[in-house]
């Protein structure tokens, strides 16, 4: 069953708390240091919040392909897809959206189209995955030699921040993702040149680095 909905899509960008959450988002594309022409992988893509910034990095001979498996959330993720003006100076390149399992690696191989990824970006995603070491498994396989490699994702506030742990908990709940996977430790060992940061309070972390 399809735990996204029509009815959660239209609201999720509300409702997902992107204030606190787009920080990491921003953070974690800006530090892949992507350049124009590039074919970026967004797994797990939702509705589509990264697409605008993405597709503004890559420019207009670029290429980025979004893996969801809520047909609704990619209807959504479509409205987003469109380069980004003139007006803005700086183009954009074409999108493609892909519903299937980001943890299947035929459907991310129908996603790649017979050329790796030399990105792959995955912003509150792995968390959302019963086993994230499997989703990371399957996105090697269509990641080019060098490929970048951008994890965003959630963990319990600590410090000063842990007053809100009980709200960060809810919202994790709410969304189906695991607060306590951690998912970025699966990635993060094996990428070369590995950087880490720590956001609200340590909820938001971010961690990129290069496929070896």
């Amino acid at each position: 069953m399809d735990r996204y909905g029509a009815l959660t899509a239209r609201t999720y960008d509300l409702l997902s708390g992107e204030p606190v959450y787009a920080v990491g988002r921003h953070l974690g594309i800006r530090a892949l240091g992507l350049s124009p022409g590039q074919r970026v992988l967004d797994v797990g893509c939702g509705t589509g919040l990264n697409l605008p910034l993405l597709l503004r990095e890559v420019g207009p001979s670029g290429h980025v392909v979004g893996v969801d498996r809520s047909a609704a959330m990619l209807d959504a993720a479509r409205r987003k897809a469109a380069p980004p003006g003139p007006a803005d100076g700086s183009g954009g390149g074409t999108v493609r959206l892909v519903q299937g399992d980001m943890a299947d690696e035929g459907v991310l191989r129908a996603a790649a189209g017979g050329q790796p990824f030399d990105a792959v970006v995955a912003t509150y995603a792995l968390s959302l995955a019963p086993d994230p070491s499997r989703v990371w498994r399957a996105l090697t396989t269509v990641l080019a030699p060098g490929a970048g490699v951008a994890v965003v994702d959630m963990a319990r506030p600590t410090g000063i921040a842990a007053w809100a742990a009980p709200l960060a908990r809810l919202a994790c709940w709410l969304g189906g993702a695991d607060i306590d996977a951690h998912a970025w430790t699966v990635v993060q060992p094996e990428l070369e040149a590995a950087r880490s940061w720590s956001r609200r309070g340590g909820h938001v972390r971010v961690v990129v680095g290069t496929w070896r």
